[in-house]
């Protein structure tokens, strides 16, 4: 039988926001676990180059700015727990975690940080996790600057593609807006923007079926097909964006706490109070808008400030 652990502040995953949550409850002598999950470090762990995080002028490895996040919680006390928790008994106190469906694999906590992340929604082309942070990305914003003067392709139909396709136009030569069907999910004003933009070029009644390239060169064609006559053409295009949503990781959460129609957590205003007294939400599964590292990291301190202070209303 597993022996049960307990802690003050049990934070469930291992990305920007679990782990500034863990280094500043470690911080605050709070001792916490971090459930890393099955996807170690988010989504960080499969970016390249990242520009744009505050610190590092001359940009760093996504894995290696895991690394170091990790290293400094470790540096005050956090714990690490590989594995992924499977079942919630919200209705316990302390609350009860079960790790990997197994019952006897159990941690116990007096508060909880959830930081599960967002993954973001792929095509399912063979080659897209292969080139994926080698001209295939799905963040405009984290990746579109290292595409200057290149010919690219951003795939989706929804308020989501419209703007990253407008911000590529600051980079890129020519923005190719690939879309399965002739109309869109966008709204309006943001169709409108789009189709003013004399960088957006529009190729409709499209998907993407094909990728070539290596690492070494990135993204050097992408084939497309015509969904009306099943006719292929091939570009040269040199990146390939994928905007068709993010899936939150919230479906353990699933009739425990509030969530919007696309499954992100809701939280109070200002704070990151979950509707269970306890329970506080960081980063991308409670944040559809911006879902950026550094956003998620500010979310993460916010966290295991506000987890802090409610432990001490509860005189743990």
């Amino acid at each position: 039988m597993s022996e049960t652990r307990h802690t003050k502040v049990l934070i469930i995953g291992s990305g920007p926001a679990g782990l500034t949550a863990a280094l500043y409850a470690s911080r605050s002598a709070l001792e916490p676990i971090v459930v890393e999950g099955l996807k170690a470090g988010g989504q960080l762990m499969i970016t390249t180059d990242v520009e744009n995080y505050p610190g590092f002028p001359d940009g760093i490895m996504g894995p290696e700015i895991i690394e170091k996040f990790k290293a400094q919680a470790e540096r005050f006390g956090t714990r690490f727990v590989y594995g992924d928790v499977t079942k919630v008994h919200v209705d316990e106190r302390p609350f009860r975690l079960e790790l990997d469906e197994d019952p006897e694999d159990v941690i116990t906590a007096d508060t909880i940080i959830i930081a599960t992340g967002a993954d973001a929604k792929w095509l399912g082309l063979p080659d897209e996790e292969r080139l994926m942070g080698y001209g295939v990305s799905a963040c405009a914003t984290c990746d579109g600057a290292f595409f200057r003067e290149q010919e690219i392709c951003i795939v989706g139909g929804g308020d989501t593609a419209m703007e990253e396709a407008l911000f590529l136009t600051r980079y890129a030569s020519t923005v190719h807006l690939v879309h399965r069907r002739d109309y869109f999910r966008a709204s309006p004003i943001m169709l409108e923007r789009a189709q003013a933009h004399p960088k957006i070029k529009w190729h409709l009644h499209k998907q993407v079926v094909g990728l070539e390239g290596s690492k070494e060169a990135g993204v050097t064609s992408i084939t497309l097909e015509d969904i009306r006559d099943n006719s292929t053409e091939t570009k040269d295009w040199t990146a390939l964006f994928v905007a068709i949503g993010h899936k939150p990781n919230s479906d353990l959460w699933t009739g425990l706490l509030p969530m919007n129609e696309a499954g992100y957590l809701e939280h109070k205003p200002d704070s990151t109070y979950s509707e269970i007294p306890g329970i506080f939400i960081a980063g991308d599964v409670g944040d559809h808008v911006y879902r950026q590292a550094v956003t998620a990291a500010g979310s993460g301190c916010m966290a295991a400030i506000d987890a802090e202070r409610w432990l001490e209303t509860q005189g743990e």
